[in-house]
């Protein structure tokens, strides 16, 4: 029987030892060949098959609901470096970092069409996780996967396949029909290391070492409340002295464009950092002026040198987001209202009442900053 015009062929290819024999094929269009002076029509294939009438009805069911059949034999791998070419753009250098680390994870899967993934696959990936490190002290031996390891796999795995389903690469996205492992949950919270915030001590020890590089910017965020990335990345051109206000924030769409009021403790910290930014040119608040990659401050950055600040004071249990939690910490122990306080650490506000019929100002805000004491 004659197939219509435009609607494929299917055909058997040559040779006795194949175990799908039979192609299924569409035309993708023209191709115009110079030396013969004519067109041919070039064709892409939808799937190979054990018998014609498997083949013939392939070719049915994309008639009856064609898809893209570049997209249809995408793999993991393909997938992921289209997806991160442009995620990757957007996020953090942190966030990128861990995105890669959890990826490297999922390797068992790196050559499978994504078409093919199901929800059993996935898990196993998780579950069986591992690496084996080219370099350091576990170079050659094999590295499972954490907890926390898993827990981002599965999140990255939720990510790809939505990237899929609206690319026409899947049909489903099987990442989110399931949950991790109960175990796996509960051995990462078991895991987890607690938040601990300064305690009053601790920071009168960085007051009293104040001349210590970067322990300057430790104390602006903690009489703050910036996200380490946030603090960073801080511009000159959003510090306003004579207003007393200072203006950034990333993440959320609660978190960004905010002003945070400028507490009177950090007044001359943050006053210095602006001259010094002025007198060396630089566009940012904070600077390391012995950076081998440029003065301007990035979170990884940041870290290091925090890192730094806690091995010489004898805190290295802290970490860089700490310091917001004790912003905090504080912000309630001295009763800052609970609405600025969220406006100024940039929470997301639930009460209605409060989110579209109350408009604090930067009066109000400034002066419940000032509620805090040093």
């Amino acid at each position: 029987m004659k197939l219509p015009n435009g609607y494929g062929s299917v055909y058997k290819m040559g040779g006795n030892k194949r175990r799908r024999p039979w192609i299924a094929r569409i035309s993708s269009g023209m191709d115009y060949d110079e030396e013969k002076d004519k067109y041919t029509r070039k064709y892409k294939s939808i799937g190979y098959y054990k018998t014609k009438a498997e083949a013939l009805n392939a070719l049915a069911e994309y008639n009856a609901n064609p898809y893209d059949v570049d997209a249809n034999r995408v793999t993991l791998k393909e997938l992921y470096e289209k997806w991160s070419e442009n995620y990757f753009e957007k996020c953090a250098p942190s966030a990128k970092r861990t995105v890669v680390s959890a990826w490297s994870y999922c390797n068992a899967l790196y050559r499978m069409r994504v078409k093919d993934i199901r929800v059993y696959h996935i898990e196993n990936c998780i579950n069986d996780a591992y690496i084996i490190p080219n370099i350091g002290k576990e170079k050659g031996k094999k590295r499972l996967a954490t907890p926390s390891t898993k827990a981002r796999m599965k999140s990255l795995f939720n990510l790809l396949f939505d990237y899929a389903c609206i690319h026409e690469a899947a049909d489903k996205n099987y990442a989110r029909m399931f949950h991790l492992d109960e175990k796996i949950a509960e051995d990462r919270r078991k895991n987890k290391k607690p938040v601990v915030p300064f305690s009053p001590k601790e920071i009168q020890t960085l007051w009293e070492n104040i001349q210590i590089p970067f322990v300057d910017m430790i104390l602006i965020d903690i009489y703050s409340g910036w996200r380490p990335q946030e603090l960073a990345t801080l511009k000159i051109e959003n510090i306003d002295l004579e207003n007393n206000t200072m203006m950034g924030g990333l993440k959320t769409k609660a978190g960004k464009e905010r002003i945070v009021p400028i507490h009177f403790a950090i007044r001359p910290l943050v006053e210095r950092r602006y001259r010094i930014a002025k007198e060396i040119g630089s566009d940012d608040l904070f600077n390391d002026e012995e950076g081998q990659r440029g003065t301007h401050m990035t979170y990884d950055k940041y870290r290091g040198r925090f890192k730094k600040v806690m091995s010489r004071l004898h805190m290295e249990s802290h970490r860089p987001h700490e310091c917001r939690h004790t912003f905090i910490t504080m912000a309630k122990k001295d009763l800052v209202d609970e609405y600025v306080l969220k406006l100024i650490v940039g929470h997301a506000i639930s009460d209605i009442t409060e989110r579209v019929y109350t408009h604090r100002t930067i009066e109000q805000l400034k002066e419940e900053m000032n509620k805090i004491s040093k």
